[in-house]
């Protein structure tokens, strides 16, 4: 990117920032680009300017874009080999004899706060009744999709591939030509509610977070308050997920210990 492409880009970074309530400053520079050319490459548009003048007109292509430069990339049981570590958690969880609470955030569109609870329903093990899930995301609209719980197979999604991790998804879930809905069962345990994971405060006595795959896209300089928010948030020795190519800020690591170091679960100390 040369000199005038830079302040091209900054001044279409301030619009976005003044006019559509995005704060860009959240994320990497890097995530931001990559999400904005591809809206400019849907519009037929190759110049960050251009591009800024089709959002000072054109209401619905903002609209797009925000929905673009939400994080909502997720899937069932995404790397299912972690899914079989965090089996091992959510065994020992329950068998404690009381409800266990636990916190989806972001949650995007609705597909992993319900994996945990399909997880919970498929194994015998898991006293699935103690489950109690929270699923949060900051974008009102991807949680509207989230409750709704209905999925489509396309040629990037392939929503039978991702619940291979239970053999038989059919009491979970409803299929038909190629959409998938996920059964009053298995949505029963799982709430949604908005919440900013960067400015919003911690929640409370939660025994599991997952915040996968969020890191990657977040400026470093904003992850060690997302920590604390999650610190903040779970019971002592509550578990902690992130996701497989994510890390702990060196600020935060006396915080947790790795239970499953190579699948990314830790424990709050």
């Amino acid at each position: 990117m040369n000199r005038s492409e830079e302040r091209s880009f900054t001044e279409l970074l301030g619009f976005i920032e003044s006019e559509l309530d995005f704060e860009s400053d959240f994320y990497n520079d890097a995530y931001l680009d990559r999400r904005i050319t591809a809206r400019m490459r849907r519009t037929d548009i190759d110049d960050y300017r251009t591009y800024k003048r089709l959002l000072e007109r054109d209401e619905s292509e903002r609209e797009k874009l925000l929905n673009s430069l939400s994080i909502n990339v997720t899937g069932f049981f995404r790397n299912p080999e972690a899914w079989e570590k965090l089996r091992l958690v959510l065994r020992e969880l329950t068998a404690n004899n009381r409800s266990v609470r636990i916190w989806s955030a972001p949650c995007a569109d609705g597909r992993e706060p319900y994996s945990l609870s399909m997880l919970a329903l498929d194994d015998p093990e898991i006293t699935d009744r103690r489950v109690d899930i929270t699923a949060t995301d900051i974008n009102p609209d991807i949680l509207e999709k989230a409750r709704a719980g209905v999925y489509e197979t396309s040629q990037t999604t392939d929503i039978a591939d991702e619940l291979e991790v239970l053999g038989e998804y059919d009491q979970y879930i409803d299929e038909q030509d190629g959409q998938f809905s996920v059964r009053d069962r298995v949505k029963k345990p799982v709430s949604f509610e908005q919440h900013d994971l960067i400015r919003g405060d911690p929640k409370r006595d939660f025994d599991l977070v997952l915040c996968r795959n969020l890191l990657i896209y977040i400026d470093a300089s904003y992850k060690v308050p997302i920590f604390e928010t999650i610190r903040g948030s779970l019971r002592d020795e509550g578990y902690l997920m992130i996701g497989m190519t994510e890390t702990l800020p060196a600020e935060c690591r006396d915080s947790f210990e790795p239970v499953h170091k190579q699948h990314r679960i830790y424990r709050r100390v």
